[in-house]
């Protein structure tokens, strides 16, 4: 394992933005990476990459079916030039309501669909380097065969962008041993799903691809309980149960409980959901389920309760950015 690398969120794109990558940076974080929920994923990191020198910059994640492929290698392919080549490429599939009724997209295959915009875009990037003759990728869901001189943004400096994908699934896990550079772990996961199904699945994928497992970086972005007072740790707590339970009844998420033998809790959770019964969807969260699948300890301890909840998988771990003070004097 590599020396556990300390992470942390960049807001959406605003003059916060800069405030928090430069702050970042200058309390030693290693990274700072993007969500994309009701904002783009993508244009922080312009600013990042701006007014910072040193600190890795990548998303977790972005959508990578309401783009085409090419407009991500494009976005990819300036964001790694101007950090100097310190963009990491972060995507993940959503689930599927939100792909059909949030973004109007098809849900198909979604395993194989997103290997295939990983293949595309490698093969567009290795277009733009110069080091494939002519754009020609033909596959189930992507086709990909024209890109003139004025189009095509030409070499870079810093040509091979790492890509992450987000996974939780086994199809994905494997695709992420197999072909990719880093897996994002989702927020829902505990120490023993982590050892026991993702680190086993990474390994069958990139034995298939004869690689060694340890090519491929973890992120992990844990749920976390903290507080400057026992007041605050407790109003954090009851917030982050309301978030196990929501995750607890996205059946996406069910094979998580089920390896804990929480199977009937995961479908109760579920009814209760659809009904928007959420106070009581909480109530089923027990303080056993938080300290499965939480970080929970003071500010200044939260790197040693990560490093202890991702012990044997994580590479890097995203913190909260308004404890930083406290526990980046320790790191």
């Amino acid at each position: 394992m590599r020396e556990l690398q300390i992470d942390t969120l960049v807001p959406p794109l605003s003059d916060e933005t800069i405030e928090v990558a430069e702050r970042a940076e200058r309390l030693g974080f290693d990274g700072v990476w993007s969500m994309e929920n009701s904002n783009d994923g993508f244009l922080p990191h312009v600013l990042a990459a701006e007014h910072t020198d040193r600190v890795t910059m990548g998303n977790r994640i972005a959508l990578s079916f309401t783009r085409s492929p090419m407009v991500v290698a494009q976005m990819a392919w300036d964001l790694a030039r101007y950090s100097n080549g310190r963009y990491v490429l972060g995507l993940g599939t959503q689930v599927k309501g939100h792909n059909e009724r949030r973004f109007s997209v098809e849900w198909k295959s979604p395993g194989p669909r997103l290997r295939e915009v990983i293949e595309s875009i490698r093969h567009i990037w290795e277009v733009f380097q110069g080091e494939a003759d002519a754009l020609n990728y033909d596959g189930e869901h992507y086709s990909f065969s024209l890109l003139t001189d004025r189009f095509d943004p030409g070499p870079i400096d810093h040509p091979d962008i790492p890509i992450y994908i987000g996974g939780v699934n086994e199809y994905n896990l494997r695709l992420a041993g197999e072909l990719c550079d880093g897996l994002s772990i989702h927020p829902f996961t505990s120490n023993r799903y982590a050892n026991d199904v993702i680190a086993e699945r990474i390994a069958e994928g990139a034995a298939r691809a004869d690689r060694d497992p340890d090519e491929i970086e973890i992120l992990a972005s844990p749920l976390v309980i903290t507080g400057d007072s026992e007041e605050e740790m407790a109003e954090n707590r009851e917030r982050v149960r309301r978030r196990v339970a929501f995750y607890g009844s996205t059946r996406t998420y069910h094979d998580v409980l089920d390896i804990h033998g929480w199977t009937s809790l995961g479908q109760d959770l579920h009814e209760l959901s659809k009904e928007k019964k959420w106070d009581e969807m909480a109530d089923l969260v027990t303080d056993e389920m938080l300290a499965t699948f939480t970080v929970e300890a003071l500010p200044e301890d939260l790197v040693d309760a990560a490093a202890t909840m991702y012990e044997g998988v994580a590479d890097r771990v995203v913190l909260p950015m308004e404890y930083a003070e406290a526990y980046m004097t320790k790191v």
